[in-house]
């Protein structure tokens, strides 16, 4: 039996009172927030926050606290933080560590981001609403604002001997053993930061993570945890650490764009951040074929062993977000209700709901408060329908969220997804096409597992519809926008489309056409500067590992989606 087996067989007999198991993680839909970032404590909307100067910007615990309405009316039932540790002080020539990544000292609190008090309170305010707490963990390094060889171990806390780390080396990122062992951050020298490496791999060392994770979760009453630059780790690690922080669900960055590579991870802890999905997604509905996303399941499906566990997601504050990449809204629109309704636990990184623009870090790390928190705008619309129509598969059926997705292709601009058993079943339609998109088509029975003459309603634009003898649909698809269908049947009590268009054999979106983007960098707010690239949390290079490794399918939908994802491999390649 595999070590993670042991593991979650013991989380089975914890009391009730517990935090979320990894199956009960299934089921949430998660709101990424960086703390620095998303709202503050007095509700201003126009504080200064230049993004290039990579500075604190002001946002707080009890920021986040008084926006948790805005959160949970988009529907998501749990919010994942910034690291709440006490960071390096210093204002370093890499930026100040507003990010969280750079910690100093475990075993205490960020005061940037508010008091302990502040912290329980936050945890306290989403379980009384229902909802729960993530919180982003670094095993991996501690930092110090320095050259490499003029670090003071005494300062780092608990970690303050110079035996606890491994010694310097630059990281070969063609190399896992070289990825495990050597140093991430710039080390470029007086001034910069420097990422010592811990030796994960000793018992000292994970004795001391077990003994913090521990004291961490029962503290604050975290319900899940996400970890930074997790395939930097040794894999034995995470048995043990998952165990101590209570068997609680954890999604693990391995930045890798390789199936194999990242489900090899799942052997050792419950669940990781998909990113071959997201190199996938990304390249489909960014001018690749939607043929790499169907090769890229058929992939994922033959190397993991459950991808139901893996947090779906297509931006995050390490990755220029999609509308950088393209300014049609129709296709951000596609991808993102591929994310939300496929295989996974969907993740939404603050700002994806305004249609934040931003490119490579720090410029994907805007200042929410600048957006006025909007909740009419499309997006914002969008992605409330879509949680809500995913929230009521579940209602209907709980174990929906552990049937694997079937998907087919009724033409090669379109790609059919059918989740659930028959008679439970959601089905998706996404399309690349694009704004102004138009296309009629024959959903057949075979795909949807529709029966003959079977009332369904598209959820997201609320028209009746009805299939014909066979049970096939016909539907037509406008502006390039995703449909979603349940059978009427499913929805009934709902208070979902209570209000119809139809009944009518052919489908039809009736929503007006959405505008492009004018600008690539919309979203960034007057006061934020959309020059430079700066650096990511670890480094100037912009990211806390290097190279994502990829199979031939992700390494052709990196390619196909242009030249900044490829600069951005590059530049963790050769470090500048």
């Amino acid at each position: 039996m595999r070590a993670l087996d042991v593991l979650l067989a013991a989380f089975s007999l914890l009391p009730a009172a517990q935090a979320l198991s990894p199956a009960e993680w299934r089921s949430q839909s998660i709101y990424q927030v960086v703390t620095d970032r998303f709202a503050h404590a007095n509700g201003s909307t126009t504080v200064h926050c230049d993004l290039t100067k990579q500075d604190y910007c002001g946002g707080s615990w009890k920021g986040i606290v008084n926006k948790l309405d805005y959160i949970q009316d988009m529907g998501f039932t749990a919010v994942w933080i910034s690291p709440v540790v006490e960071n390096i002080l210093n204002k370093t020539a890499d930026g100040a560590a507003y990010h969280g990544y750079w910690a100093n000292d475990i075993y205490q609190l960020n005061a940037h981001f508010g008091t302990v008090d502040d912290l329980k309170n936050l945890s306290d305010e989403l379980h009384a609403r229902g909802m729960y707490l993530m919180v982003d963990v670094v095993t991996n390094h501690m930092a110090y604002a320095g050259a490499p060889e003029n670090i003071d171990y005494s300062t780092l806390h608990p970690f303050n001997k110079e035996s606890f780390y491994h010694p310097h080396c630059p990281i070969d990122y063609t190399s896992q053993s070289s990825t495990e062992i050597c140093w991430a951050g710039s080390n470029a020298g007086t001034g910069f930061v420097s990422l010592p490496d811990l030796r994960t791999e000793d018992d000292d060392v994970q004795a001391e993570f077990d003994k913090w994770i521990g004291q961490l979760v029962a503290n604050y009453t975290i319900d899940g945890l996400r970890i930074d630059s997790a395939g930097s780790v040794n894999q034995g690690f995470y048995p043990s650490f998952q165990a101590a922080a209570g068997g609680m669900h954890i999604l693990a960055e391995v930045f890798s764009g390789d199936p194999p590579t990242l489900c090899s991870y799942l052997e050792f802890v419950s669940g990781a951040m998909n990113y071959p999905s997201y190199y996938w997604i990304t390249s489909s509905f960014q001018g690749g074929p939607l043929s790499a996303l169907v090769q890229g399941l058929k992939e994922m499906n033959a190397s993991c062993t459950d991808t139901t566990l893996l947090g779906s997601f297509m931006e995050n504050h390490d990755l220029p977000r999609f509308p950088f990449e393209t300014t049609d809204v129709s296709l951000d629109m596609n991808a993102i209700a591929y994310t939300m309704l496929t295989d996974g636990i969907p993740v939404i990184y603050n700002g994806q709901e305004q249609g934040f623009g931003g490119g490579l870090p720090p410029l994907s790390r805007e200042a929410l408060w600048f957006s006025g928190y909007k909740t009419t705008g499309i997006l914002y619309t969008h992605i409330k329908q879509l949680n809500q129509a995913r929230s009521r598969a579940i209602a209907v059926d709980k174990d929906w969220v552990k049937e694997r997705i079937s998907v087919s292709q009724p033409d090669p601009q379109t790609l059919l997804m059918r989740k659930g058993k028959a008679g439970k079943q959601m089905v998706s339609l996404f399309t690349n096409r694009g704004a102004g998109g138009e296309e009629v088509m024959t959903l057949l029975s075979a795909d949807t597992g529709f029966t003959a003459n079977l009332d369904v309603i598209e959820v997201l634009n609320c028209i009746d519809a009805k299939t014909d003898g066979s049970g096939n649909l016909g539907v037509g698809i406008d502006n390039g926008e995703p449909l979603v269908f349940f059978p009427a049947a499913n929805l009934k009590g709902s208070g979902i489309c209570t209000k119809l268009t139809g009944p009518s054999t052919v489908v039809s979106t009736t929503r007006k056409a959405v505008p492009t983007r004018t600008s690539a960098g919309a979203g960034l707010g007057s006061e934020a500067t959309a020059t430079g690239t700066g650096s990511s949390d670890d480094s100037a290079t912009g990211t806390e590992e290097g190279s994502p490794s990829v199979s031939n399918s992700a390494a052709n939908s990196i390619s196909a989606s242009g030249p900044l994802r490829v600069f951005g491999i590059l530049s963790r390649l050769l470090r500048f």
